[in-house]
């Protein structure tokens, strides 16, 4: 199943949408290779009545002419939290589609696949200079919980200023998963700073930097000026050679980025918001499965 945004986007309720995102996605995998969250083959033991057939191996059936079960190691439930760029540039649209909606679409998906792992979520909004937070817990009233905040969150303002989430820092660190969801639209490198800050204290870090086909094309048709969504600076796109130049200078910034954010060691991904969610989940699930 393509998990198209236009269609997805006729899904008011978000929960739903969720759902409806995963078990679309998870049609695609074969599923005789997905036993459970997390399973790790460890060891064989002796059959015991009672035990699940489906663990039988018959290889070592055939060898030894006794029944034995693989046994699995299931790892350890980890922390994911989501950060949630909603500054005034998430507004940006695309035929239909805003990035804060993309967004919001691709975190409550990986929020359900978190949980279905048996995972904690939570949630930390950027928004208008402040951070909203919403505590990690794993059980599904919190996962509700989290929907609803994603559901009325709109982008307005500027990206936070460090000195309003040092909360993020304060307490005894866990080791988290944090999935980073973003423009990388900042005017003091404060994006920059924020990351630098949780690559230091080791947690594992993704970043979705989510981008319009209109931006990549520099494809605005009707239009001969843009307006910066944050400070109201308009720019005119007015001809071919503009868009030469643009899409150059594009490159070089999206290569920047990579190499910025691969020197601490953080995972980065541009995503078009055109495009269906399956990209973000596959790579949310490998790194996922990375033992910290």
């Amino acid at each position: 199943m393509q998990l198209d945004p236009k269609i997805l986007m006729t899904i008011k309720d978000l929960p739903l949408l969720a759902k409806t995102v995963i078990d679309g996605f998870m049609t695609g995998f074969n599923k005789s290779s997905i036993k459970g969250p997390g399973l790790e083959f460890s060891q064989y033991r002796s059959y015991q009545p009672g035990d699940d057939l489906r663990w039988l191996d018959w290889r070592m059936y055939a060898r030894s002419d006794r029944y034995y079960i693989r046994e699995s190691e299931i790892e350890t439930s980890k922390s994911v939290r989501f950060l949630i760029d909603a500054s005034a540039s998430m507004n940006h649209d695309d035929n239909g589609i805003k990035k804060i909606d993309y967004g919001r679409m691709l975190a409550a998906s990986l929020a359900y696949l978190a949980n279905l792992h048996g995972d904690s979520v939570g949630l930390y909004a950027f928004q208008n200079g402040g951070l909203h937070s919403l505590a990690s817990r794993a059980d599904p009233k919190h996962l509700q919980r989290l929907f609803y905040q994603l559901s009325v969150l709109e982008p307005e303002g500027k990206f936070t200023e460090p000195v309003s989430y040092r909360e993020l820092f304060s307490g005894p660190v866990r080791k988290e998963l944090l999935i980073f969801i973003t423009d990388m639209y900042q005017q003091n490198n404060e994006i920059y700073h924020l990351l630098d800050s949780l690559s230091a204290l080791k947690h594992e870090v993704i970043v979705f930097q989510l981008m319009g086909q209109n931006e990549l094309e520099l494809n605005f048709k009707g239009y001969t000026a843009l307006e910066d969504l944050e400070t109201g600076e308009t720019k005119q796109i007015d001809s071919q050679q503009t868009k030469k130049i643009y899409l150059e200078k594009l490159g070089i910034y999206l290569a920047e980025i990579r190499m910025k954010l691969l020197a601490g060691q953080i995972y980065h991904r541009v995503l078009n918001t055109s495009n269906p969610l399956d990209e973000a989940l596959r790579e949310f699930l490998i790194q996922r499965n990375k033992r910290y």
